[in-house]
C-alpha cells in the first residue's frame, strides 16, 4: 500500500514543525502560481479560470500518489503550448468544443501515464535524450515567447511555428496598440528585473533576508496588481487594451471529457507526446530536488502520480499538467518538507478561485503575456548548443534537428524528429562498434590496444576486443571484421574474441558467431572466447555455439593467450620462478 500510496509513508512522521514549513512554502507558491496559472491558460487558448482549475485537483492528487517531497504539479509552458498545438485545428478557440478537446487531452494523457506506470514503462522516457529535450525546450521557449508578442503589441496575430508567427506579426505591426505596448513592456521589464534585482533592492532597504527572499518571489503578483490598477484607473479597456474580463468565481464542477471516439483518435498522438515530455520534465525536476536532500524517487510511481493528476485535472475542467521547474524550485527553496505543501497550495488556489477572481477583471492580457515570456526565456539554453557541438557532433545533429523542425513545423513534428534521429544515430553508432586488436603489455597479464600501447603480439593469434553488446545492427560488422583479418593474414591460427564489454548477445548476433565459428573451422582456424560475463555465458549455454566451438572459453585473456601461444606460456612459466 505504501508503494502505491506514498502518503501512508511520510504522513506517519508528520509533525507540527513540518506543518509550519509546508504551510509557509504553500503560501509562497500560491502567490506565484495564481498569475502563472492564468497565464498558461491564456497560452493554451483557454479561459483564464481553467488555469486555476488545473492547479487544484492535480496538487491534491499528487500529494497522495507522488514520491517527490518538493515537486509542484500544475500547468506549465511547454504542455500549454503542446495543448494549443494539438487542439488548435480541431475546434475554434473560445468554444465549448475547444475546452472539451483540452479536457479530453488531459484525460487521455493521464490514462496513458497510468498504464505506463502499472506496466513499469518508465524506461520509455529514456528514448528522449537530453540533447533532444534541451533542444525541444529551447525551441518551444522561443515559439512561446514569440506567440505572446501579439498580446504585448495588442494585435491579432497567430501561427503554429516561428515562421508563421513572424509573418503574422509583421503583417499586423501597423495595428500596434500603444497603451497595450506600454503595459506589456513595463510588465515584462519589471518581471525580468524582479528575478534578480528585487531581492538586493529590498536588502539595501533594510528588509530581513528571509522576508526579502519571500517578497522577491511575489514579483508576478506585484506586476498583476500594478497593471490591473492602472487599467482600471485609466479605463484602458476603452482604449483597446485587452483585459481578462469576468472570471467566474467558484470551484470547478466535476465533469467528464467528451466521449467522442473520433476526437480521441485525433488527439491520441499529441496526448502520448504530452505524457512522455511531461513525465521527462517531471522526473528530471523531482530527481534533482530529491538528490539535494538524499531522498528517493520512484520513477514508475511518478508515472502513476502524474497520470492520476492529469485525470484529476480533466475531471475538474482543466488541461494537461506536469511538474513545473520554476514552482518546484520555489517550493523547495521555501522549505517544503512533504507533498502536503502542494495540498495546502491547492487550498490557497481554491480560496483565490472563490473570492479573488472579481479583482482580476481589469487584468491586462499583456501582463500575463509578460509573465509567460519571462518564465519561458529562462528555459532557453543556447549555451547547450555550443557545448553539445564541442562534445558530440551526433548529439548536436539531433539537437539541431529538434530545434529547427520545432521552429519550422511545430512542437509535435519537432519532438518526433528529435526522437527518430536519436534512435537512428544510436543504431548507426552501434552498427559499427569500436573494436581493438589487443596485445600483452610486457611483464604483465594486461592487454591493451596495439595502436595505443607498446605490446607483445603473437603472429599466429588474432585477439579482438569488441566494446559493445552484440545485436542485430552490428552482427554482420563483426563477421566482416574477423573474416577480413583472417583473409589478410595467413599466419593466423587462433582467433580470440575478448568479451569484457559485451553485456548481451541477441539471436542475430548468436547466428553470426556460429557462422564465424564455421567459416574459421573451414579455414583451419580455431575460435576462442575470453572474459565472457556470467549472464552472457548462461545464455550461450542454452545454444549450440559452445558445443560446436572449435576452441575454448577462458576466464581471462591471459589464460587464453597462454593456452594457444607457446611463447606466452613460456614467459608465464619463467615469470613464476622464484628469483
Amino acid at each position: 500500500m505504501k508503494r502505491f500510496f506514498p502518503i501512508l509513508d511520510w504522513s506517519r512522521s508528520y509533525t507540527r514543525d513540518t506543518f509550519s514549513q509546508d504551510l509557509v512554502a504553500a503560501i509562497i507558491v500560491t502567490i506565484m502560481l495564481i498569475p502563472q496559472s492564468l497565464a498558461y491558460a491564456l497560452l493554451a487558448g483557454l479561459p483564464a479560470e481553467v488555469g486555476l482549475y488545473a492547479s487544484i485537483a492535480p496538487l491534491l492528487i499528487y500529494a497522495i500518489f507522488g514520491t517527490s517531497r518538493a515537486l509542484a504539479v500544475g500547468p506549465v509552458a511547454v504542455a500549454s503550448l503542446m495543448t494549443a498545438a494539438a487542439i488548435g485545428d480541431l475546434a475554434a478557440m473560445g468554444t465549448p468544443e475547444y475546452l472539451g478537446a483540452a479536457i479530453a487531452l488531459a484525460f487521455l494523457s493521464g490514462l496513458m501515464l497510468l498504464l505506463m506506470g502499472f506496466l513499469r514503462l518508465g524506461f520509455l522516457a529514456n528514448f528522449l535524450s537530453h540533447p533532444v529535450i534541451s533542444g525541444f525546450i529551447t525551441a518551444s521557449g522561443i515559439i512561446i515567447a514569440a506567440s505572446q508578442l501579439k498580446h504585448i503589441f495588442g494585435i491579432d496575430a497567430g501561427g503554429h511555428n516561428l515562421y508563421e508567427l513572424a509573418i503574422s506579426l509583421w503583417q499586423h505591426a501597423p495595428e500596434i496598440n500603444l497603451p497595450t505596448l506600454g503595459i506589456g513592456l513595463f510588465a515584462t521589464g519589471f518581471l525580468f528585473w524582479a528575478r534578480k534585482g528585487l531581492k538586493p533592492f529590498l536588502l539595501k532597504r533594510g528588509i530581513a533576508p528571509k522576508l526579502a527572499e519571500i517578497l522577491a518571489k511575489t514579483g508576478p503578483v506585484a506586476a498583476v496588481a500594478l497593471t490591473t490598477l492602472v487599467a482600471w484607473g485609466f479605463s484602458l479597456d476603452t482604449r483597446g487594451v485587452s483585459i481578462v474580463g469576468d472570471i467566474p468565481a467558484g470551484l470547478p464542477v466535476p465533469t467528464l471529457p467528451p466521449l467522442d471516439l473520433q476526437l480521441w483518435l485525433k488527439i491520441a498522438t499529441p496526448a502520448l507526446l504530452i505524457a512522455i515530455v511531461g513525465y521527462v520534465e517531471t522526473i528530471s525536476v523531482a530527481s534533482t530536488l530529491a538528490a539535494k536532500r538524499r531522498q528517493r524517487i520512484d520513477p514508475d510511481q511518478e508515472l502513476i502520480a502524474l497520470g492520476a493528476s492529469n485525470i484529476g485535472s480533466a475531471i475538474s475542467g482543466g488541461f494537461p499538467v506536469t511538474g513545473g521547474f520554476s514552482r518546484s524550485v520555489v517550493n523547495f527553496d521555501a522549505g517544503a518538507q512533504t507533498p502536503a505543501a502542494g495540498a495546502y497550495t491547492a487550498v490557497g488556489i481554491a480560496i483565490a478561485t472563490l473570492f479573488l477572481t472579481p479583482l482580476l477583471f481589469f487584468l491586462p492580457k499583456a501582463t500575463l503575456a509578460g509573465t509567460i515570456i519571462v518564465a519561458v526565456l529562462s528555459l532557453v539554453d543556447l549555451g547547450a548548443i555550443k557545448r553539445t557541438w564541442r562534445y558530440s557532433k551526433a548529439d548536436f545533429s539531433a539537437m539541431a534537428a529538434t530545434i529547427l523542425v520545432t521552429l519550422g513545423f511545430g512542437v509535435e513534428m519537432g519532438i518526433i524528429a528529435g526522437v527518430s534521429l536519436s534512435i537512428f544515430l544510436h543504431l548507426y553508432r552501434t552498427s559499427k562498434p569500436h573494436y581493438a586488436v589487443v596485445g600483452q603489455i610486457p611483464g604483465t597479464e594486461h592487454f591493451r590496444n596495439i595502436k595505443r600501447h607498446e605490446v607483445q603480439v603473437s603472429p599466429s593469434v588474432y585477439s579482438i576486443r569488441i566494446d559493445e553488446s552484440l545485436y542485430f545492427p552490428n552482427a554482420r560488422f563483426l563477421e566482416d571484421t574477423i573474416n577480413n583479418a583472417v583473409a589478410r593474414d595467413k599466419n593466423i591460427k587462433d582467433v580470440i574474441l575478448v568479451c569484457p564489454a559485451i553485456n548481451f548477445i541477441d539471436a542475430s548476433a548468436l547466428e553470426s558467431l556460429e557462422a564465424i565459428n564455421q567459416r574459421l573451422k573451414d579455414a583451419g582456424v580455431r575460435l576462442h572466447m575470453s572474459e565472457v560475463k556470467g549472464p552472457v555465458l548462461d545464455r550461450l549455454k542454452r545454444s549450440e555455439l559452445l558445443t560446436e566451438l572449435t576452441g575454448e572459453v577462458f576466464l581471462t585473456q591471459f589464460d587464453a593467450l597462454c593456452a594457444v601461444d607457446k611463447e606466452c606460456a613460456l614467459r608465464a612459466k619463467n615469470d613464476s620462478r622464484p628469483s
